[in-house]
């Protein structure tokens, strides 16, 4: 038996005919990658970009192609992260291990700035970009693992009045450059994901064929005592792991 909170609001009736896979990442990962680039208020045009290419990540890709952005940038340094968020929309692939990523925002935008920025990366965005001299006292006090540098990455590369989605999750204080958001007059939105509120919405894009749900599934398992092992190879991205998905018997 499974005890549900609040069984009258939050449990969804699964239409026939979608099988368990294609309606499993509507929990959680597909409605934040949806409300990440809702939040950039997408009208049909726009240059956005996208750091973090894993699974949040490239539902935001696949979420601002369906909204009508002309260009999407996938910010990311995983080969098959990188892959796949070009099949699933984005125009534009930086590999921020081997470019300057401002600059080439920049280049891309005709020196204007992305109109929309969506961090998808979070807490875990603990690779050196060349700014742990900012802000030292107050890194000193921080853990690696919450230095944000691709929300300050995101913040830079924004146009002037620019928008500023951030899906990803930051736990505490965290050094952010205010001053350069005043002086550009950006938007910043955030917050925990309003899952119920897209379910029919996205549900529809599933039965619709417009989302792609199990392509980024790239581990599966029948025995949960394998998820220790399989958490570590998806935190670590090795072997190609993007997604992992356990079938228990």
């Amino acid at each position: 038996y499974v005890r549900v909170p609040m069984a009258d609001v939050a449990p969804m009736l699964a239409p026939e005919g979608v099988d368990d896979e294609s309606l499993l990442f509507l929990t959680d990962i597909l409605p934040t990658g949806w409300q990440g680039a809702e939040h950039c208020e997408i009208k049909g045009g726009e240059v956005i970009a996208v750091w973090g290419a894993g699974p949040v990540g490239l539902f935001a890709i696949q979420s601002a192609k369906i909204m009508g952005a002309e260009r999407i940038i996938a910010i990311d340094t995983v080969p098959e992260r990188l892959a796949l968020a070009r099949t699933y929309g984005a125009t534009d692939i930086i590999d921020y291990a081997k470019e300057d990523v401002f600059e080439r925002i920049k280049e891309i935008s005709k020196g204007e700035g992305a109109d929309g920025v969506i961090d998808c990366v979070g807490m875990e965005a603990s690779a050196g970009h060349g700014v742990a001299s900012l802000v030292n006292t107050i890194q000193e006090k921080l853990t690696s693992t919450e230095r944000p540098y691709a929300l300050m990455e995101a913040i830079k590369a924004v146009r002037p009045c620019g928008i500023v989605s951030v899906p990803g999750v930051y736990g505490g204080p965290i050094p952010v450059n205010m001053g350069m958001i005043v002086q550009k007059g950006l938007t910043m939105k955030s917050g925990q994901t309003h899952v119920k509120r897209y379910l029919e919405t996205l549900t529809k894009l599933i039965q619709e064929g417009k989302i792609d749900m199990t392509s980024m599934i790239t581990h599966r398992s029948t025995n949960l005592a394998d998820g220790p092992d399989l958490y570590k190879t998806f935190r670590d991205k090795k072997d190609g792991c993007v997604k992992v998905v356990f079938h228990p018997n």
